[in-house]
């Protein structure tokens, strides 16, 4: 495997991702009480639709349609057996849709549920079934993974872990999710996470979705006092 966004990154300070997936299907009429992942087997057109209209927009990266495709949230529509199949596939499809020079990312959001030491969940655990989403998106071919989203530093470690150990050589991007007050959702403050995440090997480091542009920028540059390791931001719009 090559690490080809660090590559990428060598030759350019600036890689545009694309933007979100769950929004633009909800624009397309897919409502909220349905697995956007699983769209992926039941209307793979509509998946490359959305990839196609980013790439378009010139997007260098295209994150995969996997947000969500872990265990634990597949298992709350009935579909923690076709994990394998939504994450491969949903690789795929976003291979079809890029240009040579396009990166593929594996996308991998939060379980869903509570770790240790807040909840029930070992890390051990934890890290098992992020592993089985990641290997799955190896397969599938993509370029690099994005954990994105989350609140808890505990979980995106074991995330990190898995994905060392599941996708050996490509790159990882670490995305963490601010509160109105500039933390993470359990108060780690940006430079106390951004050095954690350098420090368990994150290749990129940032925050996305949270609350508005205004944040994640104050986010990114408190960030950029404490570490040279690239950062990535990729705020949503605002609160409701």
């Amino acid at each position: 495997m090559t690490n080809r966004l660090l590559d990428e990154l060598e030759k350019r300070e600036v890689i545009l991702f694309d933007g979100a997936m769950g929004t633009l299907f909800y624009s397309k009429g897919v409502y909220i009480n349905r697995c956007y992942d699983e769209l992926n087997l039941s209307n793979p057109n509509m998946v490359v639709e959305a990839h196609r209209e980013y790439a378009q927009g010139e997007a260098d990266v295209l994150e995969t349609n996997t947000f969500g495709a872990n265990r634990i949230k597949l298992r709350g529509h009935g579909l923690e057996e076709r994990l394998r199949e939504i994450n491969i596939a949903g690789a795929r499809l976003a291979r079809q849709c890029c240009g040579g020079k396009t990166m593929i990312a594996g996308a991998v959001g939060p379980l869903g549920i509570k770790i240790e030491p807040w909840g029930p969940t070992s890390i051990e655990e934890a890290r098992g079934l992020f592993g089985e989403q990641i290997e799955a998106l190896v397969e599938g071919g993509v370029d690099l993974i994005v954990l994105e989203t989350f609140g808890d530093i505990n979980e995106i470690h074991q995330a990190l872990q898995a994905a060392h150990e599941k996708a050996p050589g490509l790159a990882v991007v670490a995305q963490m999710n601010l509160q109105l007050d500039g933390n993470s959702l359990y108060g780690t403050a940006p430079e106390v996470f951004v050095k954690r995440l350098e420090e368990w090997g994150a290749d990129v480091i940032g925050v996305n979705c949270s609350v508005g542009p205004e944040l994640a920028l104050r986010a990114v540059e408190r960030m950029a006092q404490v570490t040279n390791r690239p950062i990535i931001v990729q705020p949503n719009a605002g609160s409701p």
